[in-house]
């Protein structure tokens, strides 16, 4: 035995959370994508007209105000948990 027991090496953990950051993320430029392509493309051509790029834009602004408010309120929820459960134990 090396003397670490079932410790997890720190370097490989820290690889593992960029590596679940990273497809989080692509997974929500994707699911952004989809949404915003589906709410302000009318009919696909060469450039985009000032109408459907604004479209674009708010879709964008408004996707990503709504995935921190619904962060910022999980990560609320999740502190009131949990000193709702750390009185309990007292």
């Amino acid at each position: 035995m090396d003397g670490q027991g079932a410790t997890a090496d720190p370097q490989l953990q820290h690889f593992i959370e960029i590596e679940s950051q990273k497809q989080r993320f692509q997974q929500l430029v994707h699911q952004m994508t989809e949404v915003c392509w589906e709410k302000c493309m009318d009919k696909p051509g060469p450039k985009l007209d000032s109408r459907t790029e604004m479209c674009f834009v708010n879709c964008v602004e408004r996707f990503i105000d709504t995935s921190q408010f619904i962060l910022n309120r999980l990560e609320q929820t999740q502190r009131s948990k949990g000193s709702f459960s750390e009185t309990m134990l007292d």
